[in-house]
């Protein structure tokens, strides 16, 4: 079974850092993009950042010179960096990527449990 195990969420104060990994594990066939979205109360889940297999990156506008997504092939993990950090980042993070099973060889999108980043004082 294919899945995306997302750590490093927790409490930061505004101005501090915080990095999040996501691993992908399972029988694997292929990944494609790898990114980050996050959802805060009362609001849509928005993207945040997205990585392709060459490492080409998208992000935000709101997070634009404060987060770095990146990733590992080897190990079929992306992360991200989130430095700056203000209130209005607080949101649960998602990972998020397009993969394919080593059996059917469909692919399909897979989504992490989520990681809460808090940034309070």
């Amino acid at each position: 079974q294919v899945q995306l195990v997302e750590s490093g969420g927790g409490l930061v104060q505004p101005g501090g850092s915080l990095r999040l990994s996501c691993a992908a594990s399972g029988n694997i066939f292929s990944i494609y993009h790898m990114g980050w979205y996050r959802q805060a109360p009362g609001k849509q889940r928005e993207l945040v950042a997205i990585i392709d297999t060459g490492g080409s990156t998208n992000y935000a506008d709101s997070v634009k010179g404060r987060f770095a997504i990146s990733r590992d092939n080897a190990k079929n993990t992306v992360y991200l960096q989130m430095n700056s950090l203000k209130s209005e980042d607080t949101a649960v993070y998602y990972c998020n990527s397009k993969m394919s099973d080593a059996r059917s060889r469909v692919l399909n999108d897979y989504w992490g449990q989520g990681t809460q980043v808090t940034v309070s004082s």
